[in-house]
C-alpha cells in the first residue's frame, strides 16, 4: 500500500522526465515539489534552504535522493519551518501540505491557433508538389510522399485509358464464318 506521501513523491521524481522510474528525485524537481506545496515561505524557508538541505541529505557521489533520504529532508526542513512545534509536529505539518499535491503546470507555452498559422497549415490549400505528400484526411505520406514511386506498368505518366490495351488485344473475336 502506497501512503500518500509516497504517491506524491512518485509524482514529482517523474515530472519532466521520460527516463525516470519515480523511486528517485533530482535536486530540480526536489525544488519544485517544495515549491507547488508551499513548503517554501520565503521567511523561514527560502529556496537555498531547501538546496542545501538537498545536498545535505543525499549521498556524496549521488545526484538524487531516495523516498527515505526524501522523508529526512523534510524533517529537516520542518524544524527549520516550524521553530515553534516539536519535531514529530513540525514533521506532519510539512507532510500534510505535501500529501495527495502533483506537480503543477503553470505557465507552459501553448500553440496558438491564429489564422494566418491554420492557413498556412491547411493541407487542402495546398498545390503543386506540396500536395502529393498528404493524403485526402490531410495526415502525411511520410516517405511515399517524398520520394518518387517508380511506375512499372509501361504507360506514359497522365494516360487517361490505363489498363485499357489488355482488354482490347484479348476481346474474344466474334468472327463471322465464311
Amino acid at each position: 500500500s502506497v501512503t500518500a506521501l509516497e504517491e506524491s513523491f512518485r509524482r514529482f521524481a517523474i515530472h519532466g522526465d521520460t527516463r525516470a522510474t519515480g523511486k528517485e528525485m533530482h535536486g530540480k524537481n526536489w525544488s519544485k515539489l517544495c515549491k507547488d506545496c508551499g513548503v517554501i515561505d520565503g521567511k523561514n524557508l527560502t529556496l537555498t534552504d531547501v538546496d542545501i538541505v538537498f545536498s545535505k541529505v543525499k549521498k556524496k557521489s549521488s545526484r538524487t535522493i531516495t523516498f527515505d533520504e526524501f522523508k529526512v529532508a523534510l524533517g529537516e526542513l520542518a524544524r527549520k519551518k516550524y521553530k515553534d512545534k516539536t519535531g514529530e509536529e513540525a514533521e506532519a505539518e510539512v507532510f500534510k501540505l505535501i500529501e495527495g499535491k502533483a506537480p503543477v503546470i503553470a505557465g507552459v507555452t501553448r500553440a496558438v491557433a491564429s489564422p494566418t498559422v491554420s492557413r498556412l497549415t491547411d493541407t487542402t490549400k495546398f498545390t503543386g508538389s506540396h500536395k502529393e505528400r498528404f493524403d485526402d484526411t490531410g495526415r502525411g505520406k511520410g516517405k511515399a510522399g517524398r520520394v518518387d514511386i517508380v511506375d512499372t506498368s509501361g504507360y506514359v505518366s497522365g494516360y487517361k485509358h490505363q489498363g485499357s490495351y489488355e482488354k482490347k488485344v484479348n476481346k474474344p473475336t466474334t468472327a463471322k464464318p465464311m
